[in-house]
C-alpha cells in the first residue's frame, strides 16, 4: 500500500480554517468554563445547602455522562425548546458546561489545599468570603492545581473533535469531508492527527509560558509542567 497525501494537503485552506474554529472554541471555552468552574468550586465549598446541593448535582451529572450525549441533549434540547442557535454556539455552550464541571473539581481540589490559618488571618483583617477567596486562596490554589488545570483544558480542546456530530466545521469536520472526496481516509486522519498533536504541544507551550508569568515563584524555581 502506498500513502499519497497529495490530494489532502492540496486541501490546505479546508484543513487550516478548521483549525482555526478548533483553536477559537478551545480559547472561548477556556475562559467561560474557567469561570463556571471557579463559581461551582467555591459554591460546592458553600456553608449553604442550596448553592452547594445545585453544584454538586451539576458536577456529578456532567462527570459521569459521556460527553457526546451531553452534546445532543444540549443540541436537540435547545432545539425543542424553541431556541435557534446555530452549531458553533451549541458547540461553545456544550463545552463550557462540560469542562467547567471538570474544572470545579480541580479548583475545589486547590482551594482545599489552602491552610485553614489563611482563612482565619483573612477573617481576623475583616475580609467578606469572596475578598478572602480573591485576595488570599485564588493564586496559591490556581498554582497547586495548575498542571491538572492545564491538562483538563488540553483534553478539552481534543473533545472539540466530536462537536463534528452535530456539523461544526472543525478540523475533525474538515477532515471527514476531504476523505470523502479523496478516498484517503488513512492518509487524511494522519495529517489530522499531526495536526492536533500540534495543537496540543502549543497549547502546552503557551499554558508553561502563562504559568511563568502569573507564578513568579514557579519562575524562581524554574518548574516545569
Amino acid at each position: 500500500m502506498k500513502l499519497d497525501f497529495t490530494a489532502i494537503l492540496a486541501r490546505w485552506q479546508m484543513l487550516l480554517d478548521g483549525m482555526a474554529l478548533t483553536i477559537q472554541l478551545a480559547v472561548i471555552t477556556i475562559l467561560t468554563g474557567f469561570l463556571i468552574g471557579t463559581a461551582c468550586a467555591i459554591a460546592r465549598r458553600s456553608k449553604f445547602r442550596l448553592p452547594a446541593t445545585i453544584a454538586a448535582v451539576y458536577v456529578e451529572l456532567i462527570r459521569n455522562t459521556p460527553f457526546l450525549v451531553q452534546i445532543f441533549v444540549v443540541y436537540f434540547g435547545l432545539s425543542s425548546l424553541g431556541f435557534k442557535f446555530t452549531a458553533v454556539t451549541v458547540a461553545i455552550i456544550a463545552l463550557t458546561i462540560n469542562v467547567g464541571a471538570y474544572t470545579a473539581e480541580i479548583m475545589r481540589a486547590g482551594f482545599d489545599s489552602i491552610h485553614r490559618g489563611q482563612w482565619e488571618a483573612a477573617e481576623c483583617l475583616g475580609l467578606t468570603r469572596v475578598q478572602a477567596y480573591w485576595h488570599v486562596a485564588l493564586l496559591p490554589a490556581m498554582e497547586r492545581i495548575y498542571p491538572s488545570l492545564t491538562s483538563q483544558f488540553i483534553l478539552l480542546m481534543l473533545a472539540s473533535s466530536i462537536t463534528s456530530q452535530i456539523s461544526v466545521e472543525e478540523l475533525t469536520a474538515a477532515a471527514n469531508f476531504i476523505q470523502s472526496e479523496t478516498y484517503r481516509p488513512l492518509e487524511t486522519y494522519i495529517v489530522i492527527a499531526i495536526i492536533y498533536l500540534a495543537l496540543s504541544l502549543a497549547l502546552r507551550l503557551a499554558f508553561w509560558l502563562l504559568g511563568m508569568l502569573i507564578f513568579p515563584r514557579r519562575r524562581r524555581l524554574g518548574t516545569n509542567l
